[in-house]
């Protein structure tokens, strides 16, 4: 979610009103005060309310040395015996800039400062009254607590704003995972397979013409393939279920497939296109031999796609990393409530696989991300004959990918 930027006020706004409060406010109380203790309101005392409202241009600034000073200035007046009025109004501001700041320590000082210095003045003049007093120091509470509730409330919506925008990061790197995984699978067997046939293609062109056309039409049919496959992939990202935007559900940046403006041009591919491979894998030249043990059950759509690409992928490391022109699937449904799947060449390794194939060893790591995922698992590794295996387990109650 991208947020709006609130339209900030201008600086002086706040000041300009402030010292119109104080000014105004203040004469007011002398015109209908009636004791004779108090100064009449002269210029220092107008320069004095000013002051206050002056030093707030600078709260953000320096919120210290504001709360500081809006208190020192109050103090001054107050000293000088002036009459009681808002006067405090631009201390408490100050105070709750410095509290906001996070300067609580020196805050609380300027205004216990504060606070002493009127009550020692007072005992001076012999005009100390502690029921007011005791009034001051419950109001200057109150004015604590609700700087420290604004605070907390402005922190805490600042952690909810942090640990929001991590959610969505990770859920954004997640989903580039995903896409970049389904790509890598897509494309790494279909640029294999491409290859292969491309290469048939050379060696027979001249001596048998109607085997190399047999091969370009495979890669046709392979490239026209993938290029679907790729374009449903990109068409997701650009559908509107992939855009951000608040409330539940998947959450900003998720894929979550092609939405009505980009509609698939095929399901997406489970074990029920297992036969597509095998057919693929007969046109380069592998024998791929698929073995069912167990009572064969619906997929959930998220394990069905795990496990064809982890078939995918087994078949596309066959024919670049080995030498065997054969492998076996087997689709075990034996175990409740997970499906165990097993690829296995007699190998041995071909000596022009690893880097000089292509391998860049992604593929494995993509079967591990997609069977974790769903709450599975995948190991992988050569065999004692000198083959390679490749087994997987599947939970078969696993939520849709």
């Amino acid at each position: 979610m991208r947020f709006r930027r609130r339209r900030s006020r201008p600086l002086f706004l706040l000041p300009v009103l402030v010292a119109f409060v104080q000014v105004v406010g203040t004469h007011a109380v002398a015109r209908h005060h009636t004791g004779g203790t108090t100064r009449p309101l002269d210029a220092l005392a107008t320069v004095l309310l000013l002051a206050g409202p002056a030093l707030l241009l600078v709260r953000r600034q320096w919120p210290v040395q504001v709360c500081a000073g809006t208190a020192a200035v109050a103090g001054a007046y107050l000293l000088l015996r002036y009459p009681y009025g808002p006067i405090v109004l631009s201390v408490v501001i100050g105070y709750v800039t410095a509290v906001m700041a996070g300067r609580r320590r020196a805050a609380w000082i300027s205004l216990g400062t504060l606070y002493v210095a009127h009550v020692l003045a007072n005992s001076f003049t012999h005009a100390l009254s502690w029921p007011v007093e005791l009034g001051l120091l419950a109001w200057l509470l109150v004015v604590v607590a609700a700087a420290e509730l604004m605070r907390t409330r402005v922190e805490q919506r600042r952690q909810w704003r942090l640990a929001r925008e991590e959610r969505e990061a990770r859920v954004a790197d997640e989903q580039r995972l995903a896409i970049a995984r389904e790509l890598h699978d897509v494309l790494a067997h279909s640029i294999s397979l491409i290859n292969v046939q491309a290469g048939v293609a050379l060696e027979l062109i001249d001596d048998d013409p109607e085997q190399a056309r047999t091969a370009l039409r495979t890669i046709k049919d392979t490239s026209k393939q993938a290029l679907g496959e790729v374009r449903q992939v990109l068409g997701s990202l650009r559908s509107p279920t992939a855009s951000t935007g608040p409330g539940p559900g998947p959450g900003p940046g998720r894929w979550r497939g092609p939405g009505p403006s980009a509609a698939p041009r095929s399901p997406a591919p489970d074990l029920g296109r297992l036969d597509e491979l095998v057919l693929q894998a007969a046109a380069a030249g592998l024998t791929v031999t698929v073995r069912r043990e167990g009572r064969e059950r619906p997929l959930p759509s998220g394990v069905g796609l795990a496990a064809f690409r982890i078939v995918q992928e087994g078949l596309t490391n066959v024919l670049r990393h080995s030498s065997a022109r054969s492998t076996e699937v087997i689709l075990d449904f034996r175990t409740e409530g997970r499906l165990l799947l097993t690829l296995q060449d007699p190998g041995p390794a071909s000596t022009t696989g690893g880097a000089r194939a292509g391998g860049s060893g992604a593929g494995l790591v993509g079967m591990r991300e997609r069977a974790s995922a769903l709450g599975g698992s995948v190991e992988a590794g050569p065999t004692a004959s000198g083959g390679f295996r490749v087994h997987a387990q599947l939970p078969l109650q696993a939520q849709d990918a």
